[in-house]
């Protein structure tokens, strides 16, 4: 039997201290610190020994799942196990303590690391240059779709919309709403892939960019993406390549080649960072030579023999974050492309191609595969066929918490109803895979043989399952006495 864990606020007792300091050697002064600046909004507030609240944090922690602990399947996030010794590296004295303000005489080595990243990044993809500045995915995205408005402005262009394929990621079209666009969703095929017709039929003088996410959101990769960019280009629009999926295409092929202008990264999800909890991350945004003026100010230069951070960009879409806040998350980045090289990069996608695959093929007879093109890194399974005996997508991930796993992606992307959103990455063996599938396995046998079991679950977690509907309308957001 789990035992429950109690809120902080409910093992409280008054007069316990986890500290306390000697007596006064001076005269006793008050109201030292302005009222302004006391919390007062949180009454009774917890009262604890040392001891507990160390127990407290700790079993709260061990209830925890992380990517140390056991397989993470988030489809469409890569949430794999990242070596540890980049982030040994990242902690080294030197890079901890250098200040983004610091004068740019006394940070050359940082500016270099900065650099030596963008340039292997455009290696990587073959675009023209590189901008670190974005903070996250999302951030990129907005600072691509950004940079696309600036260099149709410049061309006395403006241009109104934005084309964004159904299966795009789920950020695309607020990133380009934000950047001032309408957006304009294009259906896909029968295959999974871009409906080049439909596209046709959408694409004017008024569309500036179409954003595709390559693979696609189902793993699929969108095999007329040359055709695509030629009736793009045709129109004077651009093609922006979401690039999160990255890690199905590394050492293999280049967005540039295929008729990609603008780019964006997760350094946070292909290139060694851990993922999720908000941060940090990384989402460095590529462009050809024709879009480098447009990038966020200031860039990186080197004359001299030095380098240098040049402001003077008269074009520039401006700032987008006031400094390299994230200048860790690019350590990381740049010493996981270092120790694996170019054949360990094409190594990574092969694997995680493989061992997508591997799953897809091992669950197809199990659970209903809505869409029968290839997949590269990620498959994208649905709960029809549980449907018939009333158990749903989420009645699944539920259940497989119970056999020691981290639920899939689940009901993402839109496009398939009751989606089951697999990514198992690279860095997953065999091994951790055959059990990962058994379980899918034993769970497609109890939704037939035994359905309570699986809309009662999970039974074996810290926390049961939880009325989440009531949470989202009934939102509580503070502890008290009462509500106790």
């Amino acid at each position: 039997m789990i035992k429950k864990e109690p809120l902080i606020f409910e093992i409280s007792s008054e007069d316990k201290r986890a500290f306390q300091l000697p007596p006064l050697d001076v005269p006793e002064e008050k109201n030292i610190i302005d009222k302004s600046l006391l919390r007062e909004e949180i009454k009774d507030f917890p009262q604890l020994s040392e001891s507990e609240i160390t127990r407290h944090f700790t079993r709260l922690s061990q209830m925890n799942y992380c990517v140390d602990i056991g397989f993470y399947p988030l489809g469409s996030c890569t949430m794999k196990y990242n070596p540890k010794i980049n982030e040994k590296v990242s902690s080294f004295t030197d890079f901890i303590n250098s200040h983004p303000y610091f004068p740019e005489e006394v940070v050359q080595g940082n500016l270099e690391i900065l650099k030596t990243a963008e340039e292997f990044l455009c290696e990587i993809t073959g675009m023209d240059a590189f901008t670190l500045f974005p903070a996250a995915g999302a951030h990129g995205e907005l600072t691509g779709m950004m940079i696309i408005r600036a260099y149709h402005e410049s061309k006395k262009e403006p241009r109104k919309k934005v084309l964004i394929p159904d299966s795009a990621h789920g950020t695309n079209p607020a990133s380009a709403h934000f950047s001032g666009y309408e957006i304009e969703e294009i259906p896909s095929n029968e295959r999974g892939t871009v409906d080049v017709k439909k596209l046709k039929e959408r694409l004017n003088e008024d569309v500036a960019a179409l954003m595709v996410t390559n693979p696609n959101t189902l793993g699929v990769f969108e095999d007329e993406i040359f055709e695509i960019s030629e009736i793009l280009h045709s129109k004077g629009a651009l093609l922006y390549m979401d690039g999160a999926n990255l890690n199905a295409l590394l050492g293999i092929s280049r967005p540039r080649e295929m008729g990609v202008d603008v780019i964006h990264l997760n350094l946070h999800k292909t290139f060694s960072t851990p993922h999720g909890g908000g941060g940090p991350g990384g989402g460095p945004v590529g462009v050809r030579e024709k879009l480098i003026d447009f990038l966020p100010f200031p860039i990186i230069q080197r004359k001299n023999g030095k380098y240098f951070l040049d402001y003077d960009r008269p074009k520039s879409i401006g700032r987008i974050r006031a400094f390299y806040g994230n200048f860790l998350v690019v350590i990381k980045a740049l010493a996981y492309i270092l120790s694996i090289g170019a054949e360990g990069l094409k190594k990574v996608s092969q694997i995680a191609v493989l061992n997508s695959n591997y799953i897809r093929k091992s669950l197809e007879k199990f659970y209903y595969l809505p869409y029968k093109s290839p997949t590269l890194h990620e498959c994208v399974f649905s709960d029809k066929w549980q449907n018939e005996f009333g158990i749903k997508t989420l009645d699944i991930a539920k259940r497989l918490m119970d056999y020691g796993f981290h639920p899939p992606t689940i009901y993402f992307p839109l496009i398939v109803s009751g989606a089951l959103m697999i990514e198992p990455t690279e860095s997953e063996s065999k091994r951790e895979l055959d059990l990962f599938i058994e379980a899918m396995k034993k769970i497609a046998r109890e939704a037939k043989e035994n359905p309570e079991l699986l809309k009662s679950a999970p039974h074996k977690t810290p926390v049961r399952r939880l009325d989440e509907v009531r949470a989202a309308r009934n939102l509580i957001l503070k502890w008290s006495k009462k509500e106790k």
